[in-house]
């Protein structure tokens, strides 16, 4: 499996739910330098709730690996001494290329088979344990730069042509969501009124039936 392919992968799996053992990041973007100078993460995923003070928000790195020079490699670039980008950091490479002994503090790792399908070998969302999550959460956290991390999300939006055109079509977008919340529990309110409605027509109709009966004579 080549680089890129790895790199396609890091990105569906960033924006995995965490059921399944991603970040859910909501935005996830790959090989785009961060700035002068700056380290070229292979995939970068941003998560934002919009909560103030959420443990599960910031940014996810993953580096694909190919072979086992690479990985080595990987250990003396000088943003891994000291800052780099992603609040958490998994490296991604074929089954068996990594082990778990080898990772550096607070990394976590993916696999990836012949078939392509991902397995979570060492990260946050291992399993289902709520206070374990939560555990690992601060425990593999990494202080990031946040400022390189900024510059990606600028040069992502600048690269578009007409933003406000973008912006507009957010605002329409949530509008549209918003609609939709309300038809949804309008059509909930119909149905049950339409319900109540179909009881009290076969409460007539027993009703009707009763009189029309023929009176047996007394």
């Amino acid at each position: 499996m080549t680089h890129a392919e790895l790199c396609k992968l890091a990105l569906d799996w960033l924006k995995r739910p965490a059921s399944r053992g991603g970040h859910g990041c909501q935005l996830a973007i790959d090989e785009c330098r961060t700035g002068w100078g700056g380290e070229v993460p292979d995939a970068l995923g941003y998560r934002c709730t919009g909560r103030n003070d959420d443990p599960e928000d910031g940014t996810v790195l993953v580096e694909c690996k190919v072979s086992r020079s690479d990985f080595v490699a990987d250990r003396s670039k000088p943003h891994r001494q000291a800052g780099g980008v992603g609040n958490w950091r998994y490296f991604l490479a074929p089954e068996g290329l990594i082990g778990l002994d080898e990772l550096p503090e607070k990394w976590g790792l993916v696999e990836v088979n012949a078939r392509g399908h991902l397995k979570l070998r060492r990260g946050v969302y291992t399993d289902t344990n709520y206070l374990l999550r939560r555990e690992r959460l601060l425990a593999m956290r990494h202080q990031a730069d946040f400022v390189r991390e900024m510059f990606l999300v600028v040069r992502l939006y600048g690269r578009i042509q007409d933003s406000d055109k973008l912006a507009e079509i957010g605002k329409e977008r949530n509008r549209l969501a918003f609609r939709l919340t309300d038809v949804v529990n309008e059509l909930r309110l119909s149905k049950a009124h339409s319900q109540q409605l179909g009881y009290q027509l076969r409460e007539l109709q027993d009703e009707l039936q009763q009189l029309r009966a023929p009176q047996v004579a007394t």
